[in-house]
């Protein structure tokens, strides 16, 4: 998916900066916590870490390739892969 798929898949611009936000609401804390654990390592494994917060079953998440200040494609594809994965959840 490109930026713009991304945002008509409900990922906004976050306010102020070259970077892309969602908040994802899930069943409860277990599947959140869960979805955040798969999430680690699929960021990991692609060295690109979101910024993210968790309150009980919903996770906010912040991507922006931070050495470019600017959306890049590793942005995009774990954007993609959380909302494969959040589908699922």
């Amino acid at each position: 998916m490109d930026k713009q798929d991304l945002l008509d898949n409900g990922w906004e611009m976050a306010a102020g900066r070259d970077a892309l936000t969602k908040v994802f609401k899930f069943k409860n804390f277990r599947k959140a916590f869960a979805w955040m654990s798969e999430m680690a390592m699929w960021a990991e494994k692609m060295d690109h870490h979101p910024e993210w917060a968790n309150t009980y079953n919903e996770v906010t998440v912040t991507l922006q390739t931070h050495t470019k200040s600017a959306i890049t494609e590793l942005d995009t594809k774990l954007a993609t892969r959380m909302d494969a994965a959040w589908r699922g959840a």
